[in-house]
């Protein structure tokens, strides 16, 4: 049992440097070794697009790959560098600044933040009828609604999923990004 439990952890963090080397965001030379936390978060919100299939309303009625941040921006030019020439699929990424939900029409990706806490049930409602992939660092995000919620874990930043969430709002997550998850709500097993 002992061996069974190291070799799962061994095989999972494997699988997350695979999911971070793989689909890291671009990064020049001049940029720090250890990547801030803001950094880490905007590299996971555009790889989370890779990951991810939208069948509903939000499927592609835009001509570019919109990650929206609503509320007070945690990320400053960090996102918009982050995704700055990428493409997801065969469209370019944008990052957009939101300050209310009926603007985030063409968003794919929406991360929801701090600011917008007392507000929360009536966005991720909204956001889940526009089958928008809702993302926050509000703690226990997931377990209120939300599909994706960074959190903190030994000196890292990780996260969990809200696979009822996700599925509700008609989108569909890969397994390579279920098994990087810390934590999967509602996966059979569980």
């Amino acid at each position: 049992m002992g061996r069974d439990l190291g070799a799962r952890a061994i095989s999972r963090y494997l699988v997350f440097l695979l999911f971070l080397s793989l689909f890291g965001a671009q990064t020049s030379h001049a940029q720090q070794t250890h990547p801030t936390e803001s950094q880490v978060k905007a590299a996971y919100l555009y790889n989370f697009g890779k990951f991810v299939t939208w069948t509903g309303t939000n499927a592609g009625s835009s001509a570019s790959f919109d990650i929206c941040v609503l509320g007070k921006d945690p990320f400053g030019v960090v996102l918009d560098s982050t995704v700055a020439g990428g493409n997801i699929g065969e469209k370019r990424v944008t990052a957009k600044k939101i300050s209310s939900l009926q603007e985030s029409d063409h968003c794919r990706i929406v991360f929801i933040s701090s600011s917008e806490q007392a507000r929360l049930k009536a966005i991720l409602a909204a956001a889940k009828a526009g089958g928008t992939l809702t993302v926050s660092d509000i703690p226990h995000f997931a377990d209120k609604g939300g599909m994706i919620e960074f959190v903190p874990q030994e000196n890292r930043i990780r996260f969990e999923v809200n696979l009822p969430a996700t599925e509700e709002a008609g989108l569909t997550l890969s397994s390579e990004l279920l098994k990087v998850a810390t934590r999967v709500i509602g996966k059979t097993g569980n």
